[in-house]
């Protein structure tokens, strides 16, 4: 949302709707709450995930009623469609973090037309922040973003976004090696969405992965780093969208050096 407050139409219903879902996951950090595994042992999901997932999904479905929802809890697809309108939620990015009291995970929730973003909104309910994009920008806590102007690798922070598999450590590894070697600083947070905020922010010079992604982990960051002026790639050096193997994502300025990171990991 801008600094006069305005947001109409799917801007608005992101925003309220990631605020809602970020209000239940809220009510829960750093409670006892039961936590169970789904893919792997580090794959955990709560019933706060879900409650939130239901709140962000009737929030939506209130305004409008028709147009599926793409999310990583209960009922909702998980495949986002080509064509029409539709909408990607991820109650809470991060639920690692939120199990061990960590403060940094989000509510996301992006509107897309044809596979694109149109408006997207970050809410991190415990560190007070909430993001949004939308056609005039990118936005936190009402004050405009923008991605760094940071042009030296050497003096650059880099973070190694996303997780891999208990088959792929090997590559994480490689991803480390190649940012301390290319790279001021490494960080890494234990949430994508917050990682690209934090691209979109600045704080950040860049953020890469070669894993393919989720759409609830990615598309509504990704739109924040464009709309702050950023950059977003595949491993190939081609847009980023919501199916590509890969992302690579920076301030434009040091792109090639982590694009050049990101595919020496496949080496």
């Amino acid at each position: 949302m801008n600094p006069n407050g305005r947001a109409s139409g799917r801007e608005l219903v992101a925003i309220e709707a990631a605020r809602a879902g970020g209000m239940v996951a809220r009510e829960s950090f750093r409670s006892e709450i039961e936590v169970e595994t789904k893919s792997s042992k580090t794959d955990l999901v709560t019933r706060a995930d879900r409650d939130a997932q239901r709140t962000v999904g009737d929030r939506i479905r209130a305004s409008y009623p028709d147009e599926p929802i793409v999310g990583e809890e209960d009922d909702e697809l998980t495949a986002l469609p080509e064509t029409g309108s539709a909408w990607i939620v991820d109650p809470i990015d991060g639920t690692a973090n939120f199990v061990r009291g960590i403060s940094t995970f989000a509510t996301a929730v992006a509107a897309v037309a044809d596979g694109e973003p149109v408006a997207s909104s970050l809410v991190f309910p415990a560190l007070g922040d909430a993001y949004a994009a939308g056609p005039d920008g990118a936005w936190r806590d009402g004050e405009r973003l923008a991605v760094s102007e940071r042009d030296d690798p050497e003096v650059c922070a880099v973070c190694p976004t996303l997780w891999w598999g208990r088959d792929g450590r090997e590559e994480y590894a490689r991803a480390c090696r190649e940012i301390v070697e290319r790279f001021g600083d490494l960080r890494r947070f234990g949430c994508a969405q917050a990682e690209l905020a934090m691209v979109a922010s600045g704080a950040l010079d860049a953020t890469l992965t070669n894993v393919e992604a989720n759409p609830w982990d990615t598309v509504a960051g990704v739109q924040l780093i464009r709309a702050a002026g950023g950059t977003v790639t595949d491993l190939e050096g081609d847009r980023w969208r919501h199916d590509s193997t890969g992302l690579v994502a920076s301030n434009g300025r040091i792109h090639d050096e982590a694009l050049a990171a990101a595919r020496a990991i496949c080496e």
